[in-house]
């Protein structure tokens, strides 16, 4: 395996991402010039998934944004976890509020 791989602010790879990541060099060198915020971003997404299947297809969709030169993961509100700011009121209303029902 290359050199240690990069985490995120909040959230830290879980075992299936960090190998997919690291399989692709490309991807690989690409997921180490992120911020750490923009890796948690992508991080938290593949995190919210609530099935296995579509965590799968997040990670695979993780590489190819990444192979694409996204530095966020398309279409994701961002990381209802951080603590060094508070919730947009869109996240708050549909992210948060809407989990609590």
């Amino acid at each position: 395996m290359p050199e240690t791989i990069a985490q995120g602010t909040v959230h830290q790879l879980a075992d299936d991402m960090q190998t997919a990541i690291a399989a692709d060099g490309e991807a690989f060198s690409l997921w180490q010039s992120l911020t750490p915020l923009g890796r948690n971003e992508f991080i938290c997404w593949v995190e919210d998934a609530k099935q296995a299947k579509t965590r799968e297809k997040r990670i695979a969709r993780t590489i190819e944004e990444l192979l694409e030169g996204k530095r966020r993961p398309c279409c994701w509100a961002g990381c209802i976890h951080r603590t060094d700011k508070a919730p947009g009121a869109w996240q708050q209303a549909v992210l948060i509020d809407k989990k609590k029902q």
